[in-house]
Order: C-alpha cells, then structure tokens, then sequence
C-alpha cells in the first residue's frame, strides 16, 4: 500500500509539474503573440503561395484578372507577409467558415474594398470547390453566400460612407448625414473603407457640392472633408454598433504607386515593370498623410474599431498591381488576385483568432 501511495504522489507531482512547465509556454507564446506587431515585417518568397490559383475562382473580376489580361510574370503571387516578431497562421477556409457558421460579413468603402471582398470569396470558394454557393447583387450590395455554411460575404458600395444625395442644386455630399448605414446594422462583421475618392476631380467627381453643417460649399480642403466624415462615420458606430453582437474593422488606407521617386526609383513614372516588392520593412517615401488622419479618427470612438494597418505592408508591394493588365490605361491603385488582398484577408483571419 504505501509503494502506492508514493506512487501516486510522484505521478501527481510529475503531472502538476508537466502542467506548469505547459503553462509556461503556453503564456509564453500567447505573450509573444500579444507584443507582436504583425503589421511591422517584409515580404518573403514562399513558393506554397498564392493561396489560390486564379483559375479556381471563376468569378475575379476583369480588373483584377491580371494573369487573365496578359501578366506573365507570376513571381508577385509568391510572397508571403512576415511579421518582424511572429508568425501568421496560414489562413485556413474551413476554420474561418465555422466561426462564422450562419453569420453575415460585410465590405463597406470602394472599389478597394470590392478588390478586398472578391479576395475573401476566393479564398473561401477555391478551397473548398465543391461547396455550394449563391453570388447575387440587389442595387449596391453584393453578395457571395456559402449555403452548406450559411455563412454571408457581402459588399455595399460606398465610397464616401457618408451620403451623396440627389437635390435641386444637383448631387450634394453632405459630411454630417451617413442614412447608408441603415444597411450595415445587424450584420456580424463590418470591414470599412474609404480614401480614393476624396479626391476625385472634374467628370468623374460623383458630387456637385458639398454640404458641412449648415453651410453648402462648392469644394473645400479634402483632406478636412475626409476627416469630417470620418467623425460622422465614427458617432454612427458609437450610436448604432453593439460590440457585444457586431465586431468592427477599418482597412486602412491602400496605397498607390505612381512616382517612383517614393521607393528611390526616380526613373518609374508608374508601376508598370515592377516585379519584385522594396526590400525590407521601411518604405523610402513614408506614410501619406491620410493615415495620420484616419488613426486621429479612430481614437475619438468609443466602441472598438480594429484598424487593419495595411498601408505600410501594401506600400512595399509596388509590383502588386495591375498596371497594363487591368481594365484599361495605368491602374496602380489597385491589386491583382490572387495578390496583396490576400494578404490582408489572412491578416484579418489571424486578428479573429
């Protein structure tokens, strides 16, 4: 009996020592993940990506189909986003679709936000192929619903997120009405967006006048009307937003490269050409200024907002575009699938888990 009992001891001894030894690790590793910030790192070549070939996702649209367009040079599709103190873990479709079982997922912003929205559908549809699926679009939603999951992936096209409204005068932006966010309410994730419109000239500007407060103003400094709307948009998330059903993302602001003067390559007019990302994790031509603003923003909000700070990851990727394999003309605005979205999406994927 009392072989046993020392017996017994020993092993309880060994087994709550084997659990603090885990323990340690554990915290450990989870301590090294907090301090880590997994928007600081460089780009690596990984021959496992991309995470998906194009001809699995029957549905890229033609600005973003570069290989489809003419792009022979593949090498882009191959870098891998390394952060600086950790790991990311290789987003994983089947994972994301379960936390997400009958839940709803919506890209708010531009055509940023459909090249971020169309990402994620291919990410999720060409792992899983024969998964059943709906794509349907109702006005400015679109949506991609996985039916064997239930699981919605949405877009609305918003480009200002606050409203541009139809009146006598003509079309009038007005900085202190956001009436679109009646669409966002109720949804289980929101992915916000906006910058590439604000400024925006001549024909192609979608507005005639601009509305602050009381007063109607024909133009005024853009980059004060951004931070404007973004204050609109951040009482609209405070006032409408229950943190405890709904979790709340802002892509941040997706960079373009048309001077080659900002990655100390004065002789590129545009990105065309570029295939291989700055080497790296500081790019030569800083942060534009728009980010600064948007962060300033962001801190004003009471509810949390998750800022998914990609604008220094995508600013190293100057071969990430469609260039001459877009739609038509230069786009260095915005990016090739599969490419840089991809990135964001496994980033955001992490950040959830």
């Amino acid at each position: 009996m009392g072989f046993w009992v020392h017996c017994d001891v020993s092993i309880a001894a060994a087994v709550s020592l084997l659990l603090v030894v885990t323990l340690f690790f554990v915290c450990k590793a989870n301590a090294v993940l907090i301090d880590c910030d997994i928007f600081k790192g460089s780009w690596v070549m990984d021959k496992s990506y991309p995470l998906y070939e194009p001809s699995t996702c029957p549905f890229i649209e033609r600005e973003f189909s570069c290989q489809k367009n003419g792009r022979l040079d593949l090498i882009y599709t191959r870098y891998r986003w390394q952060p600086r103190d950790c790991d990311l873990q290789r987003f994983n479709s089947e994972d994301f679709l379960q936390k997400f079982r009958g839940k709803s997922i919506m890209y708010v912003g531009d055509s940023l936000s459909r090249n971020q929205w169309q990402s994620l559908t291919c990410m999720l549809h060409s792992s899983m192929p024969n998964a059943n699926y709906n794509l349907t679009r109702e006005g400015d939603v679109s949506t991609f619903t996985i039916t064997d999951y239930e699981v919605k992936v949405m877009l609305d096209r918003n480009v200002y997120l606050v409203d541009v409204v139809q009146e006598k005068i003509g079309r009038v932006l007005k900085l202190d009405s956001i009436e679109g966010g009646k669409l966002w309410r109720g949804i289980d994730m929101l992915i916000f967006n906006t910058w590439h419109w604000w400024n925006r000239r001549g024909p192609s500007q979608p507005f005639d006048y601009i509305q602050d407060g009381n007063e109607i103003l024909k133009d005024m400094d853009r980059m004060l009307a951004f931070e404007k709307a973004l204050t609109t948009w951040g009482k609209w998330v405070d006032s409408n937003v229950d943190p405890a059903k709904t979790m709340v993302f802002f892509q941040g602001i997706s960079p373009s490269h048309y001077n080659g003067t900002l990655w100390n390559e004065p002789s590129a007019k545009s990105c065309v050409g570029q295939k291989q990302p700055v080497l790296g994790s500081t790019y030569p031509g800083g942060l534009p200024p728009e980010v600064t603003v948007l962060k300033d923003a962001l801190r004003k909000i009471t509810n949390p907002v998750t800022l998914l700070d990609v604008t220094n990851l995508s600013l190293l990727r100057k071969d990430g575009h469609p260039s001459i394999y877009g739609i038509a003309g230069m786009d260095c605005s915005h990016w090739c699938l599969p490419g840089v979205p991809d990135t964001w999406n496994e980033i955001l994927y992490n950040l959830l888990i």
